[in-house]
């Protein structure tokens, strides 16, 4: 397991990437099991950083929750799901460089 879990945190920094765009990230997040809300009002797992967090936290904070979210399939036993659906996803529907760069900016801003 902890094989697997390294090559998906591998995969999804590979060529700059930070985490899924948006809606995507979302939907990843949907599909976590057994999410529930806490009497303080926040999640567990933590919601992703999107919304008005998207454009409030750095790439490394956004790579640490998607690492969360990971680690979190992994424990409930939806990482093959996860894993899955992570590499499903084209580049155009991952953030890139600061966490909120596109695929063609990225693109062109590395050449």
């Amino acid at each position: 397991m902890e094989e697997k879990i390294k090559s998906l945190l591998e995969y999804v920094q590979f060529n700059g990437r930070v985490c899924p765009m948006p809606t995507f990230w979302n939907d990843l997040w949907q599909m976590l099991p057994n999410r529930n809300q806490k009497e303080s009002g926040g999640w567990d797992p933590s919601l992703p950083l999107i919304l008005a967090a998207w454009w409030d936290t750095t790439a490394e904070e956004k790579r640490g929750r998607l690492k969360l979210h990971i680690e979190y399939a992994a424990k409930k036993g939806a990482l093959d799901e996860i894993d899955k659906f992570l590499r499903s996803l084209s580049p155009d529907q991952w953030a890139y460089g600061n966490g909120t760069m596109r695929w063609e900016d990225w693109k062109v801003k590395k050449t």
